[in-house]
């Protein structure tokens, strides 16, 4: 678990790292930006393609902005581990030897990645490690306040129970075990249900993978009834989407209120549809951004000092400095004014036909 030991406005942080980047002449086109402008070789290692944020969001977003910071000459050097962790060490290898200058790692298995951080470190390339706090001698990290997110979750949950917290079981499907974050989202979200809710089942789910949610799911039914279970805490929308499955196939109704995370299109219609009561809306271009703006001061030799607001640390590096970004709660009243508003999703995107009178309902159009 992190352990957060400096805090600071994020917003100021923000402002922080743009008159950094400034004063380095990497985000304006005029003048002669001198090194600056170097054509940086930036490797970036993403986790799995089960969750849709990664090849939707996080790899288009840092591309951009590693463009934008090097008016064009700096490059992103990508692959995706598919969940295998092995995998990944092997990618973090081959780039190393390609003497990429800066590796960015959202790590699949926060220990077993920590022997090819330090590869990098010994070879001089910088590591940045994103999403997740992985092991090893880490020079930055960017992710969500993780354990707030876990918070924003229980706390959803238990305003959506009301006077049931007492008299039935939630089930709890956190993350797995290999993702230090999972562990930040549980330890959150217990900080606000314990002592408030009775939990009757808690699976930590490999590979966060739907279908093991479900599997898991309908364990829990199956020991504990349909009709005794008020509430699910899934600590993201691909398992929600699973565990909804296990409680339609039940015949589980009205559906017990369900969280998320991600705000992924179809957890966000699922919530219009009122299968899934909440996600978190991460907002992905500030995180991704973040990351491409310390790869790149990184890469060009420069302090980053200015873009931190936090320290964190691992299992084994202390003080780790850090840029950590608040996550926001979605439900059904706040999709219009969150994840439409950003544009990450479009009225038209949610709104399928048979989600259209759901939609006029509560405003997205």
């Amino acid at each position: 678990m992190n352990a957060y030991l400096g805090r600071a406005p994020v917003a100021l942080a923000v402002a922080a790292l743009a008159v950094t980047l400034t004063a380095c002449g990497a985000t304006d086109g005029s003048g002669d930006s001198g090194d600056s402008n170097a054509a940086v070789r930036i490797g970036l290692l993403l986790p799995e393609n089960e969750t849709a944020r990664y090849e939707k969001f996080d790899k288009p977003l840092m591309e951009k902005k590693v463009a934008l910071l090097t008016l064009g000459k700096g490059k992103v050097l990508y692959a995706n581990a598919a969940g295998d962790a092995a995998r990944q060490s092997a990618q973090a290898d081959a780039m190393i030897k390609d003497k990429v200058d800066v590796l960015v790692i959202d790590a699949v298995d926060s220990k077993a990645i920590a022997g090819a951080v330090t590869k990098a470190k010994a070879a001089g390339i910088a590591v940045v490690a994103y999403d997740r706090l992985a092991e090893g001698p880490i020079d930055a990290y960017t992710s969500f306040d993780n354990e707030d997110v876990g918070r924003v979750q229980g706390k959803a949950l238990l305003d959506a129970l009301g006077d049931k917290a007492r008299t039935g079981k939630i089930v709890m499907m956190n993350g797995a075990v290999t993702d230090p974050n999972a562990a930040s989202f549980k330890s959150g979200a217990r900080s606000v249900l314990d002592g408030k809710v009775n939990v009757g089942k808690e699976y930590d789910t490999v590979e966060w993978k739907p279908e093991n949610a479900t599997a898991n799911m309908t364990a829990a039914l199956s020991a504990l009834g349909k009709d005794k279970i008020v509430g699910v805490y899934s600590a993201n929308d691909g398992m929600a989407g699973g565990i909804i499955t296990a409680l339609k196939a039940a015949g589980v109704t009205p559906l017990p209120p369900v969280t998320g995370q991600d705000a992924e299109l179809a957890g966000v219609r699922r919530i219009v549809a009122g299968e899934q009561f909440m996600t978190v809306y991460k907002p992905y271009a500030r995180e991704a951004e973040a990351a491409a703006e310390l790869a790149v001061l990184l890469a060009q030799g420069e302090k980053i000092d200015g873009i931190i607001n936090q320290v964190v640390s691992s299992p084994t590096t202390k003080r780790i400095p850090a840029v950590l970004i608040p996550g926001v709660p979605v439900t059904r009243e706040d999709i219009r004014t969150t994840v439409v508003l950003d544009g990450v999703y479009t009225a038209e995107e949610i709104c399928t036909d048979s989600l259209r009178a759901a939609c006029d309902e509560i405003g997205l159009k």
